[in-house]
């Protein structure tokens, strides 16, 4: 597969290791963690990493920082993030306001070039110097909160955008834009403008955007954040039949930690700012999940775990007199 973007078509990603990765279970919950909590007075330092054998992971990030700076201020945003992603995986980022996921998935995308460290996609650096490898970035392709579609262009021409940013004929761009149409549940919605559809076909088009040059990465930042509890239901569940049927590595950034664990092959949680991998919590039940497993003991075990440690953390910032966000 290749690679989306959105308006401005690009995307990207990245992981490796450095840290010691310690298979425990919480005491007080059995959830299974890649994580030794922190004292919660001390600062969370970078002790956990997603580490995989070489050769093994399809996105790699190698100690990778980021700091922003302006004229007035710096800000330290990520700190030595190691992580390795396998090919097909499906990766959640979890964490409070303002720890870095955002700014982690853009990275991954190409968006941002980290301060420090590496980003690598199928074993090729996504940076060599101060320019982007064109090969990686077209393995990627981006999915955000908005869906960014041109409210001129119909369903059938949004998902055929990259395409003919790449010069495909147009037979072969309306054949593939139904193709997805179809894979998306938009079938007979070709010819709509995005004034005519909701909010969650809305997105459906920016999925189906995404994938319209194949890419073997989906990246997506908060895509369901703005829905009704309902409709973000139905596109979880949607979003875990297409990657099925795809066969694409997924990275997805969420607030909601229910969504995270319901969706995810690992869970990624980054501490307050600047960010870190504080745990990773590994989610054993096969894909794709029904609903009801969110009723199950070990999935609220999960989540039950994840928010402790945001609350541990909030707790740190506040005794340290810092905001997280």
């Amino acid at each position: 597969m290749q690679r989306e973007g959105t308006d401005d078509p690009r995307g990207a990603t990245g992981g490796a290791s450095s840290g010691v990765i310690d298979d425990g279970r919480d005491a007080a919950t059995g959830a299974e963690t890649v994580a030794a909590t922190q004292p919660a007075d001390t600062e969370v330092t970078s002790t956990v990493s997603g580490a995989l054998p070489e050769g093994e992971a399809e996105i790699e990030l190698r100690g990778v920082s980021k700091l922003f700076k302006s004229r007035t201020r710096e800000t330290l945003a990520l700190t030595d993030i190691n992580l390795g992603i396998r090919n097909e995986e499906f990766v959640t980022l979890v964490g409070q306001s303002g720890c870095g996921k955002t700014t982690m998935l853009r990275i991954l995308a190409g968006l941002i070039k980290p301060t420090d460290g590496e980003v690598r996609i199928k074993d090729r650096p996504l940076w060599r110097g101060n320019t982007r490898d064109e090969a990686a970035l077209r393995e990627l392709g981006l999915v955000f909160q908005d869906a960014h579609l041109f409210p001129w262009y119909t369903v059938e021409d949004n998902i055929g955008l990259p395409l003919l940013l790449r010069k495909v004929d147009r037979t072969e761009r309306r054949r593939r834009a139904h193709e997805l149409g179809e894979l998306v549940g938009l079938q007979g919605f070709e010819k709509a403008l995005p004034r005519e559809l909701s909010g969650g076909m809305r997105q459906r088009v920016a999925i189906a955007r995404a994938l319209s040059y194949d890419p073997e990465i989906l990246l997506m930042d908060e895509p369901f954040g703005a829905l009704d509890a309902m409709t973000r239901d139905k596109m979880n569940m949607e979003l875990q039949r297409i990657a099925g049927a795809t066969g694409a590595t997924v990275v997805l950034v969420t607030h909601s930690i229910a969504e995270a664990v319901f969706l995810a092959d690992r869970v990624v949680l980054l501490s307050a700012r600047p960010g870190r991998i504080r745990s990773i919590t590994h989610v054993e039940s096969p894909r794709p999940r029904p609903l009801e497993a969110t009723a199950e003991p070990g999935f609220q075990d999960k989540v039950v775990a994840l928010r402790r440690q945001l609350i541990e953390d909030e707790e740190r910032v506040e005794r340290q007199g810092g905001v997280s966000e």
